[in-house]
């Protein structure tokens, strides 16, 4: 195993436990929120913290399996800090409200 290999396997499972880690404490939020006692404000954040980290996820599909590698793929900035480039699109995208997933959730667990 090269060293190439093995630095790309570190990084790889680098990446799966930060996902798990924000998986975990996702899910922690969303069970320690009470819809009923929670306010209208929480309770949005929540929604919009699910929204961006569904986002999220779907960018670093999308990059793994359907964009074409590039010279920028090479750049060691963009591997660095491509993740938290994804990580501020969701959040942006999140914020605005053009995709509605949190407005959706939100009105869901407001009626129940």
């Amino acid at each position: 195993m090269s060293i190439d290999s093995l630095a790309s396997y570190n990084s790889t499972i680098s990446e799966l436990n930060k996902q798990n880690t924000q998986a975990t404490q996702l899910k922690d939020k969303l069970n320690n929120t009470d819809a009923s006692t929670a306010t209208d404000t929480e309770l949005m954040e929540v929604c919009k913290d699910f929204e961006s980290y569904l986002v999220e996820q779907v960018f670093k599909s999308m990059k793994t399996s359907m964009v074409p590698k590039s010279e920028d793929d090479e750049n060691e900035y963009i591997q660095y800090f491509g993740d938290t480039l994804y990580e501020e699109y969701a959040k942006s995208i999140s914020d605005s409200g053009e995709l509605g997933i949190a407005q959706m959730l939100y009105e869901s667990m407001k009626r129940q």
